[in-house]
């Protein structure tokens, strides 16, 4: 029985691949020179949102009841104090984000079936985020209140990169997603076993908490007195004020040397020489935060939005979008340490991705919103 859930899992990551722009030419092996702002050319994907367990619509709605609209402002993150939310328990700090206009999107898509395009006016509302991705320990402190259990441990296995897994699991496993074989469906891989049953996050507790599917992203958030952001306040914030620009700090990857993000350098997916001090995730806190005060809002782990997916976008001016109804699969935002930009140029704070609410991998965590600011009680 577990065999055939492998099989199954594999079998529709395989059926679905022409969502993410994968080729026969996903194998190959490539380098790259740093980002400049330039197109990243044969850019196709690193296989991510391939990793799909179904294709079922999940809902008819956008979780209306965890997303309340806000009062419009003047841009200027602040740091709050605290306005009597939700008592809770949590460790990540928000900032408060003043809502305003801006351009979302881009009319210079690098994946154009990824509906990158076209730049947009969008106003978005007053909202609180959190500093950084939600770290192992804040997730271990939500599932010891809660009992939680994720996506990834009811299935009984999550996506793992095959360069991070012992020589000892691979030999129990026989499947892999067939545009991108450097995924392969590892049993007993979940948020406490990153790499499958023989790891742990003991040494990594301030790393961002990984295999949670959207699911348990929205659980996460709920319990903190939070919830996930709309695509549009997630590319507010990650834009941090600049206009046309490619990152929150600009078009230069690395201003005056500065490493700013962890992503995949090196030969995708063969050797990452981690010029930027990470292998595999880096600690939620690492990294210069942006203007508006965030740490690793592109880079590390993709980060779950409210939205549903959709391709295709009015250039007409919104208010306060939160994406279609219904769909099949979830908004992903901020590419991860395993985006390369000849690969998986999706770093960028116009780029997105998908998958379905139920899906886990190794490379996806959380960012949680917020409209009033959670009492803490610690």
């Amino acid at each position: 029985m577990a065999i055939l859930q492998v099989v199954v899992i594999v079998f529709v990551a395989v059926a679905v691949l022409g969502d993410d722009q994968c080729s026969d030419q996903s194998a190959k092996v490539v380098d790259v020179k740093d980002d400049d702002g330039q197109s990243a050319g044969d850019a196709s994907s690193c296989g991510c949102s391939q990793l799909k367990r179904s294709t079922r619509s999940t809902g008819e709605s956008n979780d209306e009841e965890s997303r309340v609209d806000s009062e419009s402002a003047a841009p200027n993150p602040t740091a709050p104090e605290n306005d009597g939310g939700t008592e809770h328990p949590r460790t990540n700090q928000m900032v408060l984000v003043r809502g305003g206009q801006f351009e979302m999107g881009t009319d210079k898509p690098v994946f154009v079936a990824d509906g990158e395009n076209p730049a947009r006016p969008v106003q978005v509302n007053d909202f609180y985020i959190d500093v950084h991705e939600v770290s192992n320990a804040e997730f271990e402190r939500f599932v010891k209140a809660t009992g939680h259990v994720t996506e990834a441990e009811t299935f009984g296995d999550s996506f793992v990169l095959d360069s991070a897994i012992s020589e000892e699991t691979k030999k129990g496993i026989t499947q892999a997603v067939a545009a991108a074989p450097w995924w392969l469906p590892v049993k007993g891989a979940d948020w406490r076993h990153p790499e499958g049953p023989d790891s742990h996050i003991h040494d990594r507790m301030d790393h961002p908490v990984v295999h949670v599917s959207w699911n348990d992203a929205a659980a996460f958030c709920k319990w903190s007195g939070k919830r996930l952001l709309t695509e549009a306040e997630w590319e507010y914030a990650c834009r941090a004020g600049l206009k046309n620009r490619l990152f929150p700090w600009g078009n230069n990857w690395t201003p005056k040397g500065e490493t700013r993000a962890n992503i995949w350098e090196g030969k995708f997916p063969v050797t990452n020489t981690a010029e930027d001090g990470y292998v595999g995730t880096a600690p939620v806190t690492a990294f210069p935060a942006t203007k508006f005060g965030l740490k690793n809002i592109i880079g590390n782990v993709w980060e779950w939005t409210n939205d549903w997916w959709n391709t295709r976008h009015t250039n007409e001016p919104q208010d306060n979008p939160k994406g279609p109804p219904s769909g099949t699969d979830k908004v992903k935002k901020g590419g991860s340490f395993m985006c390369h930009k000849a690969y998986c140029y999706r770093y960028r704070c116009a780029a997105r991705s998908q998958n379905t609410p139920d899906t886990s991998a190794y490379n996806v965590g959380i960012r949680c919103g917020a409209d009033k600011l959670p009492r803490d009680e610690l």
